[in-house]
């Protein structure tokens, strides 16, 4: 697997997220509390809302449309929601952040 240097740790905020331009659309990628990263499309399951600009807690992001609770790890709504935002793999390697890219086939 090719993993694609982002950007440092720190230039994104805990609790936030930092957007790229994927090959198949926009990817969030976002920081926990605990400095861990996870990568989603950045579009809910739902409407297509920009989970990008939800609140982050935990292992979740919440949809700044309608509210609906993503898991960052598998990109799974959260029931009683049912969706999936395609989720990417997503790791910091000394203070680095690194995305790989994987067909949403």
């Amino acid at each position: 697997m090719n993993w694609l240097d982002i950007c440092a740790l720190e230039d994104i905020n805990a609790l936030g997220s930092r957007i790229i331009n994927g090959p198949k659309g926009d990817i969030a990628i976002f920081r926990t509390s605990d400095d861990e990263v996870f990568a989603l499309d950045d579009r809910c399951p739902h409407k297509g809302g920009p989970l990008s600009q939800g609140l982050i807690y935990g292992k979740r992001v919440a949809c700044p449309l309608h509210n609906w609770q993503i898991d960052l790890e598998t990109g799974q709504a959260q029931a009683p929601d049912v969706g999936c935002a395609h989720q990417h793999s997503a790791r910091v390697e000394n203070g680095r952040v690194l995305l790989a890219l994987r067909d949403a086939s």
